[in-house]
């Protein structure tokens, strides 16, 4: 507000506005920046590793991504319902572009996210343990209205990652919304986790209440750099 007003005293500027039309666009004007700005710091918050945008989202490539169900999950009417999205295929499809882009949208209707990939997220985990500071990280994450875990079984499952999962979905169920990425289908996950009750518990929370959208083709990457 003030650098608007300075700068309409020092060029003269709004003249023909009344004091009222003046005193909203002032405000009008703060308002737009504070939003601005929290928007940008949700953005950096988040830790996203694209800077993925909706309205880039190639629907023509022949990947199984159906635009219409995909722009009805980035309304994020699925936040509110306190539902989750997996994302399978292969390596190159975009499912990481697409969980990132959700997770965009959500930062720009002030939803707090955080992305991290599950390799990250089981060093975090382990580090947390050896620091004390366990509870703390799943506070952190508990916050989080919508939570991004990519490539989810990349890596081994170890017990503390293990009971992390379970702890972290715990917490999540009903209440927030979480996206997983991941190459493996969720029909081998129960295998992939390992240790059957946990593994039970962990896909009841998580895949019982999902939308799920398995792409299917070859690496995006590799036709664009055939075509280049």
């Amino acid at each position: 507000m003030s650098d608007l007003y300075h700068q309409s005293l020092q060029k003269n500027l709004y003249t023909d506005y009344t004091t009222d039309q003046f005193l909203a666009l002032l405000i009008d004007t703060e308002w737009e920046y504070r939003q601005n700005r929290k928007i940008q710091n949700l953005v950096k918050k988040a830790c996203f590793k694209l800077s993925a945008s909706a309205v880039d989202i190639d629907y023509t490539a022949r990947r199984n991504l159906d635009k219409n169900t995909f722009e009805r999950l980035l309304s994020l009417g699925f936040i509110r319902e306190s539902e989750n999205i997996i994302i399978t295929g292969a390596s190159g499809v975009g499912k990481s572009y697409l969980a990132q882009a959700i997770g965009h949208a959500a930062c720009h209707q002030s939803i707090k996210t955080y992305y991290t990939s599950s390799a990250r997220l089981a060093e975090d985990v382990q580090l947390a343990k050896i620091e004390g500071t366990y509870i703390k990280l799943l506070k952190k994450i508990r916050k989080m209205d919508l939570l991004i875990i990519d490539d989810f079984g990349l890596h081994s499952i170890n017990d503390n990652y293990r009971q992390a999962l379970m702890d972290i979905l715990e917490d999540r169920y009903d209440r927030t919304s979480t996206i997983v990425t991941s190459q493996i289908p969720v029909s081998a996950w129960h295998e992939m986790i390992g240790e059957g009750t946990i593994a039970d518990a962990i896909l009841d929370r998580l895949v019982y209440s999902s939308h799920r959208i398995a792409l299917k083709g070859e690496s995006m990457r590799k036709n664009k750099q055939l075509k280049g």
